[in-house]
């Protein structure tokens, strides 16, 4: 079995993102080891699609010494060069991961022509060029590198760690107050990113169309506290600031439907592939970021200015973060559950 590393450290949704690439290399024969970071490191350590995960230490790093952090970067390198690998894949493609492609060893060391801040020269072998536009999803430009290797890429096959049953024990006492013969919803209304939040009076009016008809969960960080208080969040199960990745995972396999805005919660919910997914787009592009598959939604406005894809405003307005209107979610939720709903 041929050994082929996989390189994509950060962010979350981008892990998740290339969890059916890791797929489609282990069922084509490969043995996949995943090199990540901490904010992967949920999704990948004892992720069936991975033999071996290696973490890199990128939030420690940033506290430790320059001198320190070449010590471990060496000692991680050690471990990643013993291995022989016949492959190694850049799918970070920026100059954090040139470090490691360039002295991996891979006897093949492979990136796509799109590449940014010179990763291109710790490669040996460029295909072309994976985005190609909106339209097509990243999930489905990352399995352009299986298709280079001359696998199977026609399926999309999430796979997540098995939860731990202390988890699921926690899960059990966060949801005990849960009503039986309601829907269960979660709202995950935050995001790091200001632009791609939808307005708080939005998020609002869903709630209040929401609340009498399904069991509302919301969940996010502790920063996100004021926006969920604001959108009547303590109203219901508000799990704000009490849960990590491992708890999400099984929150989500309990619930019936997650909704988001382009988020790491989004990407995670339609990893789990039981709940449903309403995914809220204001200036990113649903068509590269959405989730995919069948039985999902990804919804936005119709600005001449969306997408723009950028952190800040180009035009300063901010209009896009009121659209789409909440009565279109409001309609896919009812449309979504219009047999179950008493």
């Amino acid at each position: 079995m041929k050994k082929v590393l996989l390189i994509r450290l950060s962010s979350l949704g981008d892990v998740i993102f290339n969890i059916p690439l890791a797929n489609a290399l282990k069922d084509g024969g490969y043995e996949v080891t995943w090199l990540t970071s901490e904010k992967g490191a949920d999704v990948v350590e004892g992720n069936p699609c991975a033999a071996k995960t290696i973490i890199v230490p990128v939030q420690k790093w940033k506290k430790n010494t320059a001198v320190k952090n070449f010590f471990e970067y060496l000692s991680i390198l050690k471990e990643i060069r013993k291995e022989k690998y016949y492959a190694a894949i850049d799918c970070q493609r920026m100059f954090k991961s040139f470090y490691w492609m360039a002295f991996c060893a891979a006897e093949r060391r492979i990136i796509c022509r799109d590449a940014r801040e010179f990763s291109r020269f710790g490669a040996n072998e460029v295909i072309p060029a994976i985005q190609t536009g909106y339209q097509r999803h990243s999930v489905n430009n990352y399995l352009q590198f299986a298709k280079h290797l001359g696998l199977k890429t026609d399926s999309i096959k999430f796979t997540l760690p098995e939860t731990p049953p202390a988890v699921k024990t926690k899960v059990d006492g966060l949801l005990n107050a849960l009503s039986s013969g309601k829907p269960v919803v979660v709202i995950a209304p935050a995001t790091t990113w200001e632009l791609k939040h939808w307005k708080p009076d939005n998020w609002k009016e869903l709630v209040n169309a929401l609340k009498d008809k399904y069991n509302l969960i919301f969940t996010g960080m502790e920063c996100d506290k004021p926006l969920i208080s604001y959108i009547g969040g303590d109203e219901f199960i508000n799990l704000t600031g009490k849960t990590n990745i491992q708890d999400l995972i099984e929150i989500f396999s309990r619930a019936d439907l997650v909704i988001a805005p382009d988020s790491g919660s989004c990407h995670l919910a339609r990893a789990v592939c039981k709940p449903a997914v309403i995914a809220i787009f204001t200036c990113t592009p649903a068509g590269l970021f959405g989730p995919v598959g069948e039985g999902y939604f990804s919804v936005s406005g119709s600005l001449e200015c969306q997408p723009c894809l950028t952190k800040k405003c180009p035009l300063k307005h901010k209009r896009c973060v009121n659209y789409p209107q909440p009565q279109e979610i409001i309609n896919i939720v009812n449309n979504l559950f219009k047999k179950q709903v008493i």
